[in-house]
């Protein structure tokens, strides 16, 4: 159990990191546009076939899957809007318009992008007692864009760097909490239950990725966006297939 919780933190200590070096370094929009659409890839690898792939081998029955996609994919747009309304709707921006001067969108917004990735890492553990190397990756390189991108629009918005810092490690924290969550409640659970788990990230992630991340790597990286997008996805299905 405590595997789970270690490993939904780890994932997300890369939003520290990526926060680390945003205070330090002033990072180019052409490169985190970049970084960013190659995150982008890596997870819509682990969603075709970490996570859809995955829930359909597991329970057999393509409605427990179409039925997840779908749940997972309105409780993101209808968890979205309301965080768009707070004042959260460019949570990934580095110009601080994002930021409204209040943490709740933030954290609202980071929770709810990064809940079903890590809840994901503690289900995997439960099914082969051992986290998928590729969603771990795909966590983890995601994460170090929005990071960079989140702290640069907090510090233009006046916010000192320790109270930056202290946002993303209870956001780990969060993340290391819903990966024990993703462990502990689905340990005895059905395979419909399981695949409906899988499924339901996997529209949720993707959801994500059309709503806020991709939007935001072309706006970064213009038109090369598509090529480190493809080499993300290339990179991340090797690590699957070979995994």
């Amino acid at each position: 159990m405590l595997e789970a919780l270690w490993w939904g933190a780890f994932a997300s200590s890369s939003l520290l990191i990526g926060a680390i070096f945003a205070l330090r370094i002033r990072v180019d929009r052409l490169i985190l546009g970049l970084v960013m659409g190659f995150g982008a890839g890596v997870l819509l690898s682990a969603v075709a076939f970490e996570l859809v792939e995955e829930a359909f081998d597991t329970s057999g029955v393509l409605s427990d899957v179409a039925t997840g996609l779908f749940a997972g994919c309105a409780v993101y747009t209808l968890g979205d809007a309301v965080i768009d309304r707070l004042g959260g709707a460019e949570r990934k921006s580095m110009e601080g318009t994002g930021a409204g001067g209040s943490a709740l969108p933030i954290v609202l917004g980071t929770v709810l992008d990064g809940i079903p990735e890590s809840a994901v890492l503690g289900l995997g553990l439960v099914q082969g007692g051992t986290v998928s190397v590729a969603m771990l990756a795909a966590v983890f390189l995601s994460n170090l864009p929005e990071a960079v991108a989140a702290t640069a629009g907090l510090r233009a918005s006046g916010w000192r760097s320790s109270r930056v810092l202290l946002l993303w490690a209870g956001i780990v924290a969060v993340s290391g909490i819903a990966a024990l969550a993703g462990f502990g409640l689905f340990d005895s659970a059905s395979t419909s239950v399981v695949a409906f788990v899988l499924a339901f990230a996997g529209g949720a992630i993707l959801t994500m990725l059309a709503d806020t991340m991709m939007p935001e790597a072309f706006a970064y990286g213009g038109k090369w966006v598509g090529v480190v997008t493809t080499l993300g996805f290339a990179t991340a299905f090797a690590i699957s297939a070979f995994e």
